[in-house]
């Protein structure tokens, strides 16, 4: 069993790196966002099509019920990918991200008012720990700046993406994670559709490279695994250990868009790693 939870965890942690690599894709693709979410969904959701096939999962929904619920979760990552664009290419990728991961405790919050899940008083501390983190990781920044609209779309990404894992929580009960993300894929893209007629997209041929690793890499396989873990860890618990992201995404904007990071960022990033990895042994030893 310990095996097992090991492989659930590493699997997680993979997830949650694949995803990490949207803030810097996020802030790079220079194209109109609406854009960039339908191309990201379209792409995704063929590679999910061809796997659930490929796997045999069953795509059909069993109830009006589920069909609703696909919907509204589907609008709310929708939303969280739309408003969290919309902070990255307002701030950087750094203030886009961290901004996004007050998700976690907004989530442990959230969690038991739409699953029968047992409020732990713990999560308020972990969660304290986690903005304390992202505080001391935040640069500082004129409120009359683009910065403050960029921290106020990820704070909304964050409430979007939090009632999105909690109720994508409910499907995987029942469905394949795969299939989950298939249809939320698809529900995004029609209601995006009509951005690819209004909005123009010079540049597309260039950057479609990265398109279609944001599409592939980022969507179908890092939200697919991290759909998939739900079955294993609360959705409070793997948002708190989806709280390294930001750390993966800071090195990586380091790396491809020369966003240098301060002494701040390793003191904040250090205090989410202590987050992560407390909540790592807890969710072992339960």
């Amino acid at each position: 069993m310990k095996n097992q939870h090991s492989n659930h965890l590493i699997q997680l942690a993979l997830a949650t790196f694949f995803i990490s690599t949207s803030g810097a894709l996020g802030k790079y693709i220079d194209l109109p966002i609406p854009v960039i979410i339908w191309w990201r969904c379209i792409l995704a959701g063929i590679a999910l099509f061809a796997f659930c096939n490929y796997k045999k999962f069953n795509l059909k929904l069993s109830s009006k019920t589920d069909i609703t619920t696909v919907i509204i979760s589907a609008l709310l990552m929708g939303g969280h990918w739309v408003t969290y664009f919309f902070a990255l290419k307002l701030s950087n990728v750094a203030l886009g991200m961290l901004s996004l991961f007050t998700f976690p405790i907004l989530t442990a919050f959230l969690e038991p008012l739409f699953i029968k899940t047992k409020f732990d008083p713990f999560y308020i501390l972990l969660g304290i720990l986690v903005l304390l983190g992202l505080y001391i990781l935040a640069p500082e920044f004129n409120l009359e700046s683009s910065q403050v609209k960029g921290v106020l779309f990820g704070l909304l990404s964050a409430v979007f993406y939090a009632l999105r894992n909690i109720l994508s929580k409910k499907l995987t009960a029942k469905y394949n994670g795969s299939s989950v993300m298939f249809y939320q894929s698809l529900v995004v893209a029609l209601i995006l559709s009509p951005a690819i007629f209004l909005l123009e997209s010079n540049g597309l041929k260039e950057q479609f490279p990265y398109i279609l690793f944001l599409g592939l890499i980022t969507t179908a396989v890092g939200h697919s695994m991290l759909v998939n873990s739900l079955k294993h860890f609360t959705v409070s618990t793997a948002s708190i250990i989806n709280s390294i992201q930001p750390i993966f995404g800071i090195i990586l904007a380091f790396f491809f868009l020369n966003e240098i990071p301060t002494l701040n960022t390793f003191i904040g990033g250090s205090l989410i790693l202590a987050t992560v990895i407390i909540e790592s042994v807890r969710s072992r030893n339960r």
